[in-house]
């Protein structure tokens, strides 16, 4: 016969095991919830944006400013620098010293401008700035391009972009972009994206106003002034480029 010492000892070990299978259980299902949990937004990709690349014809500024514009460069290739000229608006092949002003290799970014390169560009990244907010550009900070690892970076536009690890994507931050140019002159710019039809990586695309006259005004017609209060703020003859639009 059992005697009651023995069925509460009894009763103890099955409330023991009981909760630790219990305590199994929860954490399983925990561990099986997080995993599905991880594997739909893997899977739940956001909207992707996707531009083609933009024509390789000139545009020249003409000692103007011009923008708001918007480019895409086809960085697709990953041993293959693509080279930006500001005052032609366009990709230059086989740029001489001083006729480009930003490079492109799939994600990096470089300025010409720098220790190992013949150009004066330097960028800064204008942090919480909107973009049609940005009316004159910084005159001293620009940043050259240096060697890292082996490779040449341009730190301030190292980061242009935040990659997601669930959706293995990458996207522009909202950051603006003060950059002088490889003849001294400014710009300003921010990125829009970097994908190409059919979710390809590469079409590197950016928005610009480009101060061909040699300032650092950047003030664009987009930006909610009007022609006669333009003309009032700057001496001299208006810019048909920004305001014979």
């Amino acid at each position: 016969m059992t005697s009651p010492d023995e069925t509460s000892g009894t009763g103890e070990l099955l409330w023991r095991e009981l909760a630790r299978n219990r305590t199994a259980v929860t954490i399983a299902t925990v561990t099986v919830l997080l995993a599905a949990t991880f594997v739909t937004l893997t899977l739940r990709r956001p909207e992707l944006a996707t531009f083609v690349p933009s024509s390789r014809e000139p545009t020249p500024a003409g000692g103007e400013l011009v923008g708001p514009l918007t480019y895409t460069v086809d960085a697709r290739s990953s041993d293959r620098w693509q080279f930006f000229s500001f005052s032609q608006g366009t990709v230059v092949t086989d740029p001489r010293p001083f006729e480009w002003d930003l490079a492109f290799r799939r994600f990096q970014v470089i300025v010409n401008g720098g220790d190992r390169f013949p150009g004066m560009g330097g960028v800064i990244g204008l942090r919480d700035a909107p973009f049609d907010s940005v009316s004159s550009l910084p005159e001293a900070g620009y940043q050259g391009t240096e060697a890292a690892r082996g490779d040449s970076i341009s730190p301030p536009l190292e980061d242009w972009y935040d990659y997601s690890f669930l959706s293995h994507l990458l996207s522009p931050t909202p950051r603006v972009y003060a950059v002088r140019t490889a003849d001294g002159r400014y710009a300003k710019f921010r990125f829009l994206g970097y994908y190409c039809p059919g979710a390809q990586p590469g079409c590197v695309t950016f928005e610009y106003v480009y101060q061909g006259k040699g300032g650092r005004e950047v003030l664009s017609f987009r930006s909610g002034i009007s022609k006669e209060e333009l003309k009032l703020d700057r001496p001299g003859p208006p810019s048909l480029s920004i305001l014979d639009r």
